[in-house]
């Protein structure tokens, strides 16, 4: 199995954010880390609808 073709920074940055050693990440199955980032994904995502969500109201509020 060949090791990700992504850069280092990339590599370093992912291997934080989901809590996995650096060596197992680059070794890591596609599908896996591609089902990980979703996840990871996941989580974000509901943070930024929460401040987004806020914005059309506050111009309702100034007409």
């Amino acid at each position: 199995m060949m090791p990700l073709q992504i850069s280092p920074e990339t590599a370093i940055t992912l291997s934080k954010q989901l809590g996995v050693p650096l060596e197992h990440l680059m070794h890591m199955p596609q599908h896996i880390l591609l089902q990980k980032i979703a996840e990871l994904s996941k989580k974000q995502q509901p943070e930024a609808t929460e401040g987004s969500a806020e914005a059309p109201d506050e111009a309702k509020d100034s007409q």
